[in-house]
Protein backbone atom coordinates (compact mmCIF):
# COMPACT_ATOMS: atom_id res chain seq x y z
CA UNK A 1 0.00 0.00 0.00
CA UNK A 2 1.23 3.39 -1.09
CA UNK A 3 1.94 5.67 2.04
CA UNK A 4 0.05 9.29 2.18
CA UNK A 5 2.60 11.79 3.24
CA UNK A 6 1.98 13.29 6.67
CA UNK A 7 1.38 16.84 5.12
CA UNK A 8 -1.36 15.64 2.81
CA UNK A 9 -3.14 13.72 5.97
CA UNK A 10 -2.54 16.85 7.77
CA UNK A 11 -4.10 19.61 5.04
CA UNK A 12 -7.36 17.06 4.44
CA UNK A 13 -7.76 16.24 8.27
CA UNK A 14 -7.73 20.55 8.71
CA UNK A 15 -10.65 20.66 6.38
CA UNK A 16 -12.33 17.47 7.57
CA UNK A 17 -12.58 19.91 10.78
CA UNK A 18 -13.40 22.80 9.67
CA UNK A 19 -16.30 20.96 7.43
CA UNK A 20 -17.16 19.78 10.87
CA UNK A 21 -17.00 22.83 12.70
CA UNK A 22 -19.28 24.54 9.98
CA UNK A 23 -21.85 21.41 10.22
CA UNK A 24 -22.32 22.52 14.06
CA UNK A 25 -22.57 26.10 13.40
CA UNK A 26 -24.87 25.53 10.75
CA UNK A 27 -27.08 23.32 12.92
CA UNK A 28 -27.29 25.83 15.83
CA UNK A 29 -28.21 28.26 13.33
CA UNK A 30 -31.25 25.74 12.14
CA UNK A 31 -31.80 25.50 15.65
CA UNK A 32 -32.39 29.34 16.21
CA UNK A 33 -34.61 29.59 13.28
CA UNK A 34 -36.89 26.92 14.44
CA UNK A 35 -36.93 28.14 17.93
CA UNK A 36 -38.09 31.60 16.17
CA UNK A 37 -41.33 30.25 14.32
CA UNK A 38 -44.47 29.23 16.50
CA UNK A 39 -45.33 25.03 16.13
CA UNK A 40 -49.14 26.48 15.13
CA UNK A 41 -47.49 28.56 12.23
CA UNK A 42 -47.82 25.85 9.57
CA UNK A 43 -47.04 27.68 6.30
CA UNK A 44 -43.84 29.29 7.74
CA UNK A 45 -42.89 26.09 9.26
CA UNK A 46 -43.43 24.96 6.15
CA UNK A 47 -41.20 27.49 4.58
CA UNK A 48 -38.84 26.97 7.54
CA UNK A 49 -38.53 23.09 6.44
CA UNK A 50 -37.95 24.21 2.36
CA UNK A 51 -35.29 26.77 3.98
CA UNK A 52 -33.32 24.30 6.22
CA UNK A 53 -33.02 21.65 3.00
CA UNK A 54 -32.18 24.62 1.03
CA UNK A 55 -28.65 25.19 3.42
CA UNK A 56 -27.68 21.85 4.50
CA UNK A 57 -27.59 20.81 0.51
CA UNK A 58 -25.77 24.09 -0.03
CA UNK A 59 -22.94 23.52 2.76
CA UNK A 60 -22.92 19.63 1.52
CA UNK A 61 -22.35 20.87 -2.08
CA UNK A 62 -19.25 23.72 -1.03
CA UNK A 63 -17.63 20.74 1.24
CA UNK A 64 -17.65 17.82 -1.74
CA UNK A 65 -16.25 20.73 -3.85
CA UNK A 66 -13.91 21.61 -0.78
CA UNK A 67 -12.53 18.45 -0.59
CA UNK A 68 -12.42 17.79 -4.51
CA UNK A 69 -10.42 20.77 -5.14
CA UNK A 70 -8.27 19.89 -2.21
CA UNK A 71 -7.38 16.44 -3.53
CA UNK A 72 -7.04 17.87 -7.19
CA UNK A 73 -4.83 20.09 -5.40
CA UNK A 74 -2.37 17.81 -4.01
CA UNK A 75 -2.21 15.21 -6.77
CA UNK A 76 -1.08 18.42 -9.14
CA UNK A 77 1.47 19.30 -5.96
CA UNK A 78 2.25 15.25 -5.86
CA UNK A 79 2.93 15.07 -10.06
CA UNK A 80 5.09 18.04 -9.97
CA UNK A 81 7.16 16.63 -6.58
CA UNK A 82 7.67 13.61 -8.65
CA UNK A 83 8.65 15.29 -12.51
CA UNK A 84 11.06 17.46 -10.05
CA UNK A 85 12.44 14.49 -8.83
CA UNK A 86 12.74 12.72 -12.30
CA UNK A 87 14.76 15.10 -13.28
CA UNK A 88 16.97 15.34 -10.08
CA UNK A 89 17.84 12.21 -10.69
CA UNK A 90 18.58 12.29 -14.29
CA UNK A 91 20.63 14.81 -13.04
CA UNK A 92 22.48 12.84 -10.74
CA UNK A 93 22.88 9.83 -13.31
CA UNK A 94 24.50 11.97 -15.83
CA UNK A 95 27.14 13.84 -13.07
CA UNK A 96 27.04 10.07 -11.98
CA UNK A 97 28.66 9.51 -15.45
CA UNK A 98 30.90 12.50 -15.34
CA UNK A 99 32.52 12.05 -12.30
CA UNK A 100 33.57 8.56 -12.26
CA UNK A 101 36.90 8.84 -12.55
CA UNK A 102 36.79 13.01 -11.16
CA UNK A 103 36.47 14.91 -8.08
CA UNK A 104 33.80 12.88 -6.59
CA UNK A 105 35.24 9.33 -6.99
CA UNK A 106 38.35 10.46 -5.05
CA UNK A 107 36.01 12.21 -2.62
CA UNK A 108 33.92 8.49 -1.95
CA UNK A 109 37.23 6.93 -1.95
CA UNK A 110 39.01 8.75 0.76
CA UNK A 111 35.61 8.43 2.67
CA UNK A 112 35.30 4.92 2.22
CA UNK A 113 39.00 4.82 3.92
CA UNK A 114 38.05 6.94 6.95
CA UNK A 115 34.48 5.95 7.62
CA UNK A 116 36.35 1.70 7.50
CA UNK A 117 38.63 2.72 9.82
CA UNK A 118 35.43 3.11 12.30
CA UNK A 119 34.02 0.25 11.04
CA UNK A 120 31.49 2.46 9.38
CA UNK A 121 30.19 2.84 6.02
CA UNK A 122 27.99 5.13 3.91
CA UNK A 123 24.19 5.24 3.97
CA UNK A 124 22.67 7.79 1.23
CA UNK A 125 20.25 10.12 1.44
CA UNK A 126 18.34 11.47 -1.30
CA UNK A 127 19.87 14.85 -2.50
CA UNK A 128 16.99 16.92 -2.23
CA UNK A 129 17.95 19.87 -0.30
CA UNK A 130 16.74 18.20 2.70
CA UNK A 131 20.00 15.88 3.76
CA UNK A 132 21.30 17.69 6.29
CA UNK A 133 17.96 16.50 8.18
CA UNK A 134 17.32 13.54 6.48
CA UNK A 135 20.52 12.35 7.79
CA UNK A 136 20.20 13.00 10.97
CA UNK A 137 16.37 11.37 10.99
CA UNK A 138 18.57 8.56 10.32
CA UNK A 139 21.06 8.57 12.88
CA UNK A 140 18.35 9.23 15.21
CA UNK A 141 15.97 6.25 14.12
CA UNK A 142 19.03 4.17 14.82
CA UNK A 143 18.70 5.35 18.52
CA UNK A 144 14.53 4.93 18.47
CA UNK A 145 13.65 8.59 18.26
CA UNK A 146 11.49 8.98 15.47
CA UNK A 147 11.89 12.96 14.90
CA UNK A 148 10.95 13.65 11.19
CA UNK A 149 12.57 15.82 8.85
CA UNK A 150 9.91 18.31 9.19
CA UNK A 151 9.69 18.17 13.01
CA UNK A 152 13.85 18.53 13.07
CA UNK A 153 13.47 21.63 10.82
CA UNK A 154 10.75 23.30 12.49
CA UNK A 155 12.58 22.86 16.21
CA UNK A 156 15.52 23.98 14.57
CA UNK A 157 14.14 27.54 13.14
CA UNK A 158 12.31 28.21 16.60
CA UNK A 159 15.38 27.49 18.50
CA UNK A 160 17.31 29.85 16.47
CA UNK A 161 14.56 32.55 16.63
CA UNK A 162 14.71 32.32 20.36
CA UNK A 163 18.75 32.64 20.71
CA UNK A 164 19.37 34.59 18.10
CA UNK A 165 22.41 36.47 19.80
CA UNK A 166 24.29 32.81 18.87
CA UNK A 167 23.89 32.89 14.94
CA UNK A 168 22.45 36.23 13.66
CA UNK A 169 26.46 37.94 13.51
CA UNK A 170 27.31 34.69 11.57
CA UNK A 171 25.11 35.36 8.76
CA UNK A 172 25.46 38.55 6.03
CA UNK A 173 23.36 39.66 3.02
CA UNK A 174 25.39 38.21 0.03
CA UNK A 175 24.53 41.25 -1.74
CA UNK A 176 25.61 43.85 0.51
CA UNK A 177 27.77 42.01 3.16
CA UNK A 178 26.06 43.55 5.86
CA UNK A 179 24.83 41.34 9.34
CA UNK A 180 21.19 40.36 8.88
CA UNK A 181 18.22 42.57 10.01
CA UNK A 182 15.99 41.14 12.08
CA UNK A 183 13.58 40.70 9.52
CA UNK A 184 16.30 38.86 7.37
CA UNK A 185 16.96 36.55 10.11
CA UNK A 186 13.38 35.92 10.70
CA UNK A 187 12.76 35.36 6.68
CA UNK A 188 16.14 32.63 7.20
CA UNK A 189 14.22 31.14 9.40
CA UNK A 190 11.09 31.05 8.18
CA UNK A 191 12.51 29.58 4.79
CA UNK A 192 14.50 26.48 7.27
CA UNK A 193 10.30 25.35 7.92
CA UNK A 194 8.93 26.39 4.77
CA UNK A 195 10.96 25.49 1.93
CA UNK A 196 14.12 22.73 1.12
CA UNK A 197 16.44 24.85 2.04
CA UNK A 198 19.90 23.55 2.94
CA UNK A 199 21.23 23.03 6.50
CA UNK A 200 24.74 23.79 7.94
CA UNK A 201 26.59 24.48 10.51
CA UNK A 202 24.65 26.70 12.07
CA UNK A 203 21.78 24.68 11.81
CA UNK A 204 23.95 21.66 13.21
CA UNK A 205 24.94 23.62 16.12
CA UNK A 206 21.17 24.79 16.93
CA UNK A 207 20.26 20.67 16.35
CA UNK A 208 22.77 19.74 18.78
CA UNK A 209 21.18 22.02 21.41
CA UNK A 210 17.91 20.53 21.32
CA UNK A 211 18.87 17.30 20.95
CA UNK A 212 21.73 17.60 23.63
CA UNK A 213 23.64 15.31 21.55
CA UNK A 214 27.39 15.96 20.17
CA UNK A 215 26.84 16.07 16.12
CA UNK A 216 30.52 14.46 14.26
CA UNK A 217 30.29 15.47 10.83
CA UNK A 218 33.24 13.27 8.24
CA UNK A 219 34.77 14.74 5.57
CA UNK A 220 37.69 13.53 2.96
CA UNK A 221 39.70 16.45 3.00
CA UNK A 222 39.70 17.55 6.68
CA UNK A 223 39.44 17.24 10.08
CA UNK A 224 35.92 15.94 11.56
CA UNK A 225 34.10 18.72 12.65
CA UNK A 226 32.01 18.30 15.76
CA UNK A 227 29.40 20.65 17.16
CA UNK A 228 28.12 20.23 20.91
CA UNK A 229 31.36 18.74 22.82
CA UNK A 230 29.47 19.72 25.58
CA UNK A 231 27.16 17.17 25.66
CA UNK A 232 27.86 13.44 27.39
CA UNK A 233 26.31 11.84 24.66
CA UNK A 234 27.99 9.64 21.59
CA UNK A 235 27.82 11.80 18.74
CA UNK A 236 25.74 11.61 16.00
CA UNK A 237 27.61 11.27 12.42
CA UNK A 238 27.25 12.24 9.22
CA UNK A 239 29.06 12.13 6.25
CA UNK A 240 29.95 15.65 4.50
CA UNK A 241 30.54 15.88 0.43
CA UNK A 242 31.68 18.38 -1.24
CA UNK A 243 31.65 17.10 -5.03
CA UNK A 244 28.28 14.76 -4.43
CA UNK A 245 26.52 14.30 -7.51
CA UNK A 246 28.28 17.07 -9.33
CA UNK A 247 25.12 19.25 -7.65
CA UNK A 248 27.70 20.45 -5.10
CA UNK A 249 27.12 19.93 -1.36
CA UNK A 250 25.35 16.81 0.28
CA UNK A 251 25.03 15.22 3.92
CA UNK A 252 24.92 11.26 4.38
CA UNK A 253 24.76 9.06 7.12
CA UNK A 254 26.42 6.09 8.36
CA UNK A 255 25.45 2.58 9.00
CA UNK A 256 27.82 -0.05 10.72
CA UNK A 257 30.29 -2.24 8.53
CA UNK A 258 28.97 -5.64 8.06
CA UNK A 259 32.04 -7.94 8.72
CA UNK A 260 30.85 -11.36 8.29
CA UNK A 261 34.84 -12.13 10.12
CA UNK A 262 33.22 -10.82 12.98
CA UNK A 263 29.83 -11.85 13.09
CA UNK A 264 30.98 -15.31 13.18
CA UNK A 265 32.91 -15.02 16.43
CA UNK A 266 29.74 -15.14 19.08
Amino acid sequence: MEEVPAEELDEEEQLVRRHRKEKKELQAKIQGMKNAVPKNDKKRRKQLTEDVAKLEREMEQKHREELEQLKLTLKESKEKKAALEKEREERIAEAEIENLSGARHIESEKLAQILAARELEMKHIPSDGHCMYGALEDQLREQDCALTVAALRRQTAEYMQSHPEDFLPFLTNPNTGDMYTPEEFGKYCEDIVNTAAWGGQLELRALSHILQTPIEVLQADAPPIVVGEEYPRSPLVLVYMRHAYGLGEHYNSVTRLVNSATENCS
